[in-house]
This record gives C-alpha cells, sequence and structure tokens, in this order.
C-alpha cells in the first residue's frame, strides 16, 4: 500500500458551475486541495457538496470550468480514466462475489497477473483489518465489515485520488464512531488525497485536516476544524457547526454592545453591516459569585436543568427574552450546587471566548 511519502496528487478546481434549469447546484465554486490532504465537504442536503464529488469524479460533467489533477485537465477526462478510488454510501458491493473477489475487481479491470493480484488484495485486506476475510462470501459480514470491503476495494490499486461519498452513514453510532478514528488513521499511513462527504458536522471535526462548508451551490468557508469551529465566517457556518446561541449587538466605533451593555472581546470583529455574538454553551459560564469583573456578565432566569450523565445543560432566558444554554461537567456535588428553575443567576463570558461574526443569513 502506499504511504505517506507517495506522490499523491493535489486537486485543482476553479470556477465550476453546474446548472440545472433555474437551480444552481453548484455556483462558481473554486478550491484547492493540497498533495495527501483529508478535506471534508460538509453542508446539509441539497446544499452541492455531492454534486461537486460527483464532478471529481467523473459523473457529473458541470456547465463550466477547470478541474485539474496535479498538472492534468481532467474536466473531459471520463471516470475510469481518472485513476481514483472512490466509496460509496451504498458500499456497491458485488453479493455474487466473495470478499477477494470484491477486492480483486479493480485489478482484473486492469489485466494484472493472478499472483500480484492475489498478493494485493491480501495487503488490501490486512490494512483495512480483514485479513483472512478474503473466502468469505458477502451476505455474511456485518455493516462495518463490508465498508472496510469496499474501502479495500477502492484503495487496492494504489489511487493517487480517493473520494469517499458518506460511507459510513449505514452505520450505527458507536461503529460509526470508531470508523471515524480507523479511517482517519488509514488516511495517515496511506496518504493518499482524500475528499470525503458527508452532513454530519462532528464527523467532519473528528476526521479532516480541512473542511469546506458548503450551502446553495457555494463553500461558505474552507478552514481547519479549530479554526471553523471558533471562528466561523458567517452565521450558517456558526449554526451548522455545534450548536449557538446568537444575540444582536450593536457597533458604534470599535465598540460594540449587547443590550446597552459593552463587550470585552479579544478578536476583532468583521468589517460586516450585521454583527452577532455567538454563544457556544461550552464556552458560557454560571457564576455562583454573581458578576465577575473583566468578564461579560449576563443576567438570567433559570428555565431548566438537563441531566445527562457526564454533563448537564442549564436553560436560562435573558432579560430580553432569549433562551440560552449553558454546558457543564458534572463532578461530585456540581449538581447539588445547580439553580432551581426559576432563581436569577449571572452568566459569564470571557473576552477570549467573546465571539462576534457577521450575523446575515449567508
Amino acid at each position: 500500500m502506499r504511504s505517506q511519502d507517495s506522490d499523491a496528487l493535489p486537486i485543482s478546481i476553479r470556477g465550476v458551475t453546474k446548472t440545472y434549469g433555474a437551480v444552481h447546484a453548484l455556483d462558481d465554486v473554486s478550491l484547492e486541495v493540497k498533495s495527501g490532504e483529508f478535506i471534508t465537504l460538509l453542508g446539509p442536503s441539497g446544499s452541492g457538496k455531492t454534486t461537486l464529488l460527483m464532478v471529481i469524479a467523473g459523473f457529473t460533467r458541470p456547465d463550466c470550468g477547470s478541474l485539474k489533477f496535479g498538472e492534468r485537465e481532467v474536466i473531459r477526462t471520463p471516470p475510469h480514466l481518472r485513476d481514483l478510488g472512490m466509496t460509496f454510501q451504498s458500499y456497491a458491493l458485488f453479493p455474487h462475489m466473495s470478499v477477494a473477489g470484491n477486492v480483486a475487481y479493480p485489478l482484473k479491470l486492469r489485466k494484472l497477473q493472478k499472483a500480484e493480484i492475489a498478493e494485493r488484495v491480501e495487503k488490501a485486506l490486512e490494512t483495512v483489518q480483514l485479513g483472512g476475510y478474503g473466502d468469505r462470501r458477502i451476505t455474511q459480514l456485518s455493516g462495518g465489515q463490508k465498508q472496510r470491503v469496499a474501502l479495500a476495494r477502492s484503495i487496492v490499486f494504489e489511487p493517487r485520488i480517493l473520494l469517499m461519498d458518506e460511507p459510513l452513514s449505514a452505520l450505527d453510532k458507536k461503529l460509526r464512531d470508531q470508523m471515524q478514528i480507523e479511517l482517519r488513521h488509514l488516511h495517515e499511513k496511506l496518504g493518499m488525497t482524500t475528499v470525503y462527504v458527508t452532513h454530519d458536522q462532528r464527523e467532519a471535526l473528528t476526521m479532516s485536516d480541512r473542511i469546506a462548508v458548503v450551502n446553495k451551490g457555494r463553500i461558505m468557508q474552507l478552514a481547519s476544524p479549530r479554526e471553523l469551529y471558533e471562528r466561523p465566517a458567517n452565521r450558517f457556518v456558526a449554526d451548522f457547526i455545534g450548536d449557538s446561541t446568537f444575540l444582536p449587538v450593536e457597533r458604534s466605533g470599535e465598540q460594540v454592545s449587547y443590550g446597552g451593555m459593552p463587550l470585552k472581546f479579544v478578536q476583532a470583529p468583521p468589517d460586516t453591516p450585521t454583527l452577532a455574538l455567538m454563544v457556544r454553551p461550552e464556552r458560557i459560564v454560571l457564576s455562583s459569585e454573581g458578576p465577575r469583573e473583566g468578564a461579560n456578565n449576563f443576567a438570567a432566569t433559570a428555565v431548566e436543568v438537563v441531566y445527562q450523565g457526564d454533563s448537564y445543560l442549564l436553560h436560562a432566558r435573558l432579560d430580553d427574552g432569549t433562551l440560552i444554554a449553558l454546558r457543564g461537567g458534572v463532578r461530585g456535588a456540581s449538581l447539588s450546587a445547580l439553580p432551581n428553575v426559576g432563581d436569577k443567576v449571572t452568566l459569564t463570558l470571557a473576552p477570549e471566548d467573546t465571539v462576534l461574526i457577521d450575523g446575515s443569513e449567508a
């Protein structure tokens, strides 16, 4: 199998547009994927992320634009000549073939010798932790094992680019979480340039080097998981990645205020007509000592306390009527110290956690 020192190819997408009647499935999309990078296309259903993947794969012909693998223009190259591996949501395995037969299929199409095919198939199965499973029938496998077979088939011919279309969506949560880590480790081992499609933001955050958030056929933001979560470019990204409450704020010169209260912040706000304060549940703190000096303090009333095992979720209503959520860890007697419904509370937000974003609905 290919290693991290491989000649994985970069992908360059320039001005790609695809319309269906009046609908822009892709609207002048440009994206640069680095050699050996794991990049995820993340967005809601109908956002255009799968259409973009199908353009890269060659199954969808865009109306215009450029697509290069390395220095080679491939926009008109048919799928079978693009030399890339692909796994699908449905696995697309042949039920009448054995595990080894499925994995060997791409190699037979390339007319390799039987001995080399057998060697490569066994290596691919060992890579996905299915060594010794070659003689089994597809119908004898679990969902997770079928996904591994599909993955082995997509990497057995050592492609320089790997495309993955929601490959874990059919798995249960526990197996899905396990496979996310396995896929990440496999990518680190093989070093293939990987483009992954999902609508699951936690999956994207777990696996990716960078994430491209897609909506209405456009890329809203391209960034590392941490930057995307902590510094979203606009309200759509902030709302799609994680849980947030958005508070309207006013700007006067360099001062930004919420409800007449000047806010303390570290990161300069974006230069946009509309601003909003993004509040993440895990960043806001319940203060038992009242307002804290140097922090942004919010008066609120406790509405509901939800116990969630390793954490609790406190819903509180601010004085202007906005419902806000706070998440805290459960340690010792911390639950007994929580307020009762109807209690007046103070919520605090540190300046470094005070994130002002473009408040427009992108």
